[in-house]
């Protein structure tokens, strides 16, 4: 029987913080049986929404329809008992319990006035089969890699008897392989009767799964679309409120900038790492970073990119290997040693390794400049609104203030202060580890033109992306990785997304 209202219905929902408009009478509409996508620019109203549906803010405006009724969710537990369960970006469950106790967390099957442990075990391990994921539930959720952790919360989300299911981001960290493993579920469980609300940056993605779109921009509804009947490149124009041709024109100065930077010649060497290799991590590698160009590394998942940037930046220590800076030796290795000899790192993990928090917009772009000038040598507050502004013009960074707490500020916004940060430093080396990495197509396109002038102005970089497009985009010269060990190095001109992958998939003859 087809079904004549929505399972989830928005109307006019608004919502205001300090100083911003998150969302002004949103409309959205979710059917059982559907994959329907929210789309938006970072600052577009997307977690806005989502915490407003599930119960995290209390709305000003608006009502909700779930189920046919009218509700006003106190919390997210309420919400997820009523049948919407969501999965966040940042996986949000506890590393040091069990995988088993992660996913029956708050509903413990008891028995008597004892936890049945044994049923606990059995009901996870089944929960995870569904997921085609055999893994030993009572083990820590901490032993596990960021990509496996991502789908025990969605088996987590999977288990309750839901009706809508919000997945927020959810591939951010997985790879092809675990992308069609969950598109797999996806589908079964539209198939099913769920409504599923899929929030995603990736807009292969979006084509592959989705049914539907709805557009937000600057917290306002754009338009909701059918997917089949929406060029790509037109959604991409919605999401950032330009005009095709406008875009278009956007596109051709941004390849006539990454040709520029392909074409360039090789700076002087500024960093030659030899031998560098730390067991149980990554294989020994050899590496070297010219002045001014953008070397890129390429990989699957877990293929040792994050761990070569932890290598050189100090946060992880090597058991062998040097490093020659300006040809010279250099003895020590701590990421303070490293921003004083002009090294930068952005991580991938912007929440826990990147921002802090409680702290300001200023308070965090500052952070690496005090480091480098030393903790007694204080700089004035006139000094610090003199960079900050600087920065914040620079990279369009959207906030009301600069002493708004970053915590407030959009995902693709604090990306920005992190990459600020460390410009402010005024880094030789920077090391970008993920930089675009779950911020929309504005944001990344921004961010890949800051790296290309930053090259040709002499910064060395050293970038890490997923997405073979953006590294071609953006590199000089590509080193290309597989099971944490450096199989290849090739110069951008003479390459394409084909040859990157066949030297991925190269079989290993043992060398």
């Amino acid at each position: 029987m087809i079904e004549s209202t929505p399972i989830l219905q928005v109307k006019s929902l608004s919502k205001s913080f300090p100083g911003v408009k998150a969302l002004a009478g949103v409309d959205l509409s979710v059917w059982t049986g559907e994959v329907h996508a929210l789309m938006g620019e970072n600052g577009a109203g997307k977690s806005t929404l989502i915490k407003l549906i599930t119960g995290v803010y209390r709305r000003d405006q608006g009502e909700i329809i779930y189920n046919g009724e009218k509700v006003n969710f106190s919390s997210p537990r309420e919400a997820q008992e009523k049948g919407i369960s969501t999965v966040y970006q940042e996986v949000n469950l506890i590393p040091t319990l069990s995988v088993a106790e992660n996913i029956f967390i708050g509903r413990f099957p008891p028995e008597g006035v004892k936890i049945n442990w044994k049923s606990i075990k059995k009901s996870a391990e089944d929960s995870l089969k569904k997921l085609d994921l055999c893994l030993d539930v009572t083990q820590p959720l901490s032993s596990f890699p960021i990509a496996i952790q991502q789908m025990i919360a969605i088996a987590r989300a999977v288990d309750f008897q839901a009706k809508v299911l919000i997945l927020d981001e959810p591939t951010s960290s997985l790879d092809a392989k675990e992308v069609n493993l969950l598109f797999s579920i996806i589908r079964k469980l539209r198939d099913d009767g769920l409504g599923i609300i899929f929030v995603t940056h990736f807009l292969e993605q979006v084509y592959e799964i989705s049914d539907k779109i709805t557009v937000l921009r600057n917290g306002l509804l754009v338009g909701e679309f059918e997917t089949q009947s929406l060029p790509r490149l037109e959604l991409v124009a919605k999401m950032m409120g330009k005009d095709l041709e406008e875009f278009e024109n956007t596109e051709k100065k941004l390849d006539s900038a990454v040709q520029v930077n392909g074409n360039r010649k090789n700076g002087k060497s500024f960093i030659q790492i030899r031998g560098f290799g730390k067991k149980g991590m990554i294989y020994p590698f050899d590496l070297e970073i010219n002045k001014g160009e953008v070397l890129g590394l390429a990989g699957l998942l877990g293929s040792g990119r994050s761990e070569m940037a932890k290598l050189l930046f100090g946060i992880e220590r090597a058991d062998k290997g040097k490093i020659y800076i300006d040809k010279k030796a250099v003895s020590g290795s701590s990421p303070k040693f490293s921003i004083k000899k002009g090294m930068g790192f952005c991580p991938e993990d912007r929440k826990t390794s990147g921002i802090i928090e409680d702290l300001t917009v200023r308070e965090n772009i500052m952070l690496a400049v005090q480091t480098r000038q030393g903790l007694f040598r204080k700089i004035a507050k006139k000094k610090q609104d003199e960079i900050v502004a600087q920065y914040i013009k620079a990279l369009n960074i959207s906030t009301p203030s600069p002493e708004q707490k970053i915590k407030n500020l959009s995902g693709g916004n604090q990306q920005k202060v992190i990459v600020a940060r460390w410009l402010a430093s005024q880094p030789r080396l920077l090391i970008l580890d993920e930089p675009t990495r779950g911020i929309d197509v504005g944001a990344k396109a921004e961010i890949q033109k800051l790296i290309l002038k930053l090259s040709r102005e002499g910064m060395s970089i050293l970038f890490i992306s997923s997405e073979l497009s953006e590294i071609l985009r953006c590199s000089t010269r590509i080193a290309v990785l597989r099971d944490k060990v450096k199989v290849a190095e090739m110069m951008n001109q003479d390459i394409d997304e084909s040859a990157i992958m066949q030297a991925i998939a190269e079989e290993d003859n043992g060398n």
